[in-house]
């Protein structure tokens, strides 16, 4: 049940991030609601098996500068989940920029901690 609310708040974290940020969208193909679905489920999927390792490599970086590296990977997690759900699902999702994709990360963030937060996906039992 965990899984479940963790995937439709990042599945929500998503839409907003489409939403508010410029140079973040979904292109032609299939419907809105179905592409944000399989994205968000390619981002989960990626951020549970890429981004540890990712993290545990880039740790020196991330001590020096104070954390802030931790962005960049979370950055990077969203380009390769485009190029993964672009690549076998088709999605048509687009970046257009580094600083769009790093804005969407940071939104994606923030609205699925709140909302699994309020949900109370985060909570052990």
């Amino acid at each position: 049940m965990k899984v479940i609310l963790r995937w439709l708040a990042t599945a929500l974290a998503v839409g907003v991030a489409i939403w508010l940020v410029p140079g973040i969208e979904i292109l032609g193909g299939m419907q809105d609601w179905a592409a944000i679905a399989i994205f968000a489920l390619v981002l989960a999927l990626i951020n549970m098996c890429v981004r540890p390792i990712l993290q545990v490599l880039s740790l020196p970086i991330t001590v020096i500068t104070l954390g802030l590296f931790h962005l960049v990977v979370n950055t990077l997690m969203l380009y390769v989940a485009t190029w993964v759900a672009n690549g076998i699902f088709h999605v048509g999702f687009s970046i257009d920029s580094f600083w769009s994709a790093f804005v969407a990360s940071l939104v994606i963030s923030i609205v699925a901690a709140i909302v699994n937060a309020i949900t109370g996906a985060n909570r052990k039992r």
